[in-house]
């Protein structure tokens, strides 16, 4: 089970408004990684989802919540798939919700959702991995994102692993120079370090790996049903073809007779 929310860095995926970032930084840079749930036949990896899980509850949850998720998809199948036992007490132990009936607050049951922000300035990140796109294509045509897909989770990961350790500090604020946040330096603190959490499977814990692992937890919960959508999808497919099919030969039989007549 999951260490109790740390109080450690924000998440810096903040995002995007002008006034996050200083002028005058190097070209944005986003990394192509292989997650396992690219392409028309990827599938999320569990293993994978419950690491990114556990650095969300460590790190990232101490300013950004997941308000659109229920605590309870986390037992669901595509997803991290904890047992039900499991997720009850991953709910009670790490968050509390407010209960009108009570006037008081009370631990979470898989019922609840996963609570808001704890920071008025931390941005939702349940939606994030679908709101950002890691490519896009030469004059803004997208035609990266017609190879590559939108690459959301690569900018996520490719943002977390980006710091490059040099700092500044304009007007009051610090800024960390990242290659991938736009502009070249972000406000927000590198929220990662190797080794700060630490998985029961012995997986390694550097900056990147985790970036990754985050990121993919972060794709699921933007995409929650992408399993069952691509299966839709391919049987969609696959009947759209036999029906082609069906349609070619009827119509190569019906038309058999009158052919070479006049």
């Amino acid at each position: 089970m999951f260490k109790k929310l740390a109080t450690g860095a924000a998440f810096a995926l903040a995002m995007i408004p002008a006034a996050s970032y200083a002028a005058g930084g190097g070209e944005q840079h986003i990394t192509d990684y292989a997650f396992s749930f690219e392409g028309p036949f990827g599938t999320y990896d569990r293993n994978q989802l419950q690491r990114g899980l556990q650095i969300y509850t460590e790190v990232c949850a101490a300013c950004h919540g997941l308000k659109l998720v229920p605590l309870r998809t986390l037992a669901d199948e595509g997803g991290p798939q904890l047992p039900e036992d499991q997720v009850r007490a991953y709910a009670a132990d790490n968050f509390s919700v407010y209960d009108p009936e009570l006037d008081e607050d009370r631990p979470a049951k898989p019922v609840d959702h996963f609570p808001e922000n704890n920071n008025a300035g931390a941005p939702d990140l349940s939606m994030m991995a679908k709101a950002r796109a890691g490519f896009h294509g030469p004059y803004g045509l997208g035609i990266n994102q017609l190879f590559k897909g939108m690459g959301g989770a690569e900018y996520i990961a490719s943002l977390l692993a980006g710091y490059t350790g040099e700092s500044k500090e304009e007007a009051g604020t610090t800024f960390y120079e990242n290659t991938a946040f736009p502009g070249g330096w972000i406000s927000m603190a590198p929220p990662l370090s190797d080794e700060q959490v630490e998985f029961a499977d012995g997986h390694a814990n550097d900056v990147e790996a985790m970036s990754q692992d985050v990121a993919a937890f972060l794709m699921w919960t933007a995409e929650p049903k992408m399993m069952a959508r691509k299966q839709a999808g391919f049987v969609g497919v696959l009947f759209l073809t036999l029906l082609s099919v069906m349609l070619y030969l009827t119509n190569k039989r019906l038309w058999a007779p009158h052919k070479g007549k006049h």
